[in-house]
């Protein structure tokens, strides 16, 4: 109840008032019954608009530790993302990955839409990168479709390493559903959960245009980080050659 107060009485009218997100291929997410919204990642801010186009609740997994606080923090904190439509990772005999498929799972169970990003961790650059193969896993156990998702936008609104940005119209772009049944009973073949993790990040790509890059974002930063650094340092180095120069 708290969730439909958040986005329809105070949340969602301030950021429809001011940023006025558009919404294109809402027809394709079903007005009741279990899918998989699977969404590119820009911005910490894309779980906040990419809801905001539909009227149905959509949920994500966020970290155990936001539910679990003490005090007035705890609560606040607990109440604004379990009525933000978030729910723990279930983390009972099993690690992260295991925890987030065990929560997801208990959502399309009982005909709610999930939503999940592909590539585990927002982009730093703006390119869409490789797609972990969880998505495929959970579409094939649950025997639900995954509707590709494009969130265009929210990495100027609220830019990786920032709160606050710049303002634009963010896009919410869905995708026709994506069927995987011909591949019933081999969601333990690594090969085909590829095949399935590769079409769908295909989509989401046709959908964002975003190019594209065939290494996992998380690799992607580690690399991102260790050019900057050697940048640095050839710098400082060069900065202190030429001061002993002079």
């Amino acid at each position: 109840m708290f969730y439909w107060f958040l986005k329809w009485v105070a949340l969602g009218p301030l950021l429809r008032a001011v940023f006025r997100p558009r919404v294109e291929g809402a027809q394709h997410v079903p007005a009741e019954g279990p899918a998989i919204l699977a969404s590119n990642h820009l911005s910490y801010a894309d779980w906040l608009f990419m809801p905001l186009t539909l009227p149905r609740r959509v949920t994500f997994v966020a970290k155990a530790e936001y539910f679990t606080g003490t005090g007035i923090k705890g609560w606040l904190q607990k109440t604004f993302f379990s009525g933000s439509g978030q729910v723990p990772i279930d983390r009972s005999g099993a690690d992260a990955a295991a925890g987030a498929l065990l929560s997801a799972k208990r959502v399309l169970a009982d005909g709610g839409l999930f939503g999940i990003y592909p590539e585990g961790t927002r982009s730093h650059d703006g390119k869409l990168y490789r797609g972990k193969t969880g998505v495929a896993r959970l579409a094939l156990e649950t025997k639900v479709p995954v509707i590709p998702v494009a969130v265009v936008g929210t990495d100027v609104v609220a830019p990786p390493g920032k709160k606050f940005g710049s303002f634009t119209r963010p896009v919410v772009r869905f995708g026709k559903p994506l069927d995987f049944s011909r591949y019933d009973g081999m969601e333990n073949d690594r090969y085909i959960l590829r095949s399935i993790t590769d079409e769908i990040m295909y989509e989401i790509m046709r959908l964002s245009g975003q190019e594209y890059v065939d290494m996992y974002a998380t690799r992607a930063k580690e690399e991102s980080k260790r050019v900057e650094k050697e940048r640095v340092e050839k710098e400082a180095a060069a900065a202190a050659d030429a001061k002993k120069a002079s």
